[in-house]
């Protein structure tokens, strides 16, 4: 039986990936700045980091919309918990190169929440 919460989250989860990696193409001072460690897309080397971070983050968007179409409930839920980690090193990274508590927690911190939460929706449907 697929979750149909747990479905909704998932689709959530893959459109704002997938929104945060195109930003951080095509607005990368902002996309940094939301993250939560500014970052200068003038220096050719930073804009090319922002950049791989953009494409990953769609792809990984990507991995969650093909997982759903294939109605691998399971499967989806396996990959959003091993995703977790995600969030959860970059509430670290904001932390130990100067951004704030609050984008750390609020951001990076509630996402990781939403995606266990998620996973145990999919799992135990």
């Amino acid at each position: 039986m697929i979750s149909i919460a747990g479905y909704t989250l998932a689709g959530l989860i893959a459109v704002a990936i997938i929104a945060i990696g195109a930003r951080f193409i095509a607005a990368p001072r902002v996309a940094a700045a939301g993250y939560g460690v500014p970052a200068d897309p003038d220096q050719p080397s930073m804009r090319a980091y922002l950049n791989v971070k953009g494409v990953r983050d769609i792809a990984s968007g990507l991995f969650v919309v093909i997982l759903m179409a294939a109605g691998a409930t399971h499967l989806l839920g396996w990959v959003i918990l091993g995703a977790t980690v995600i969030p959860i090193a970059d509430a670290i990274i904001v932390l130990k190169n100067g951004g704030t508590k609050g984008v750390a927690f609020g951001v990076h911190g509630a996402t990781a929440v939403v995606m266990l939460v998620t996973t145990a929706l999919l799992l135990l449907s």
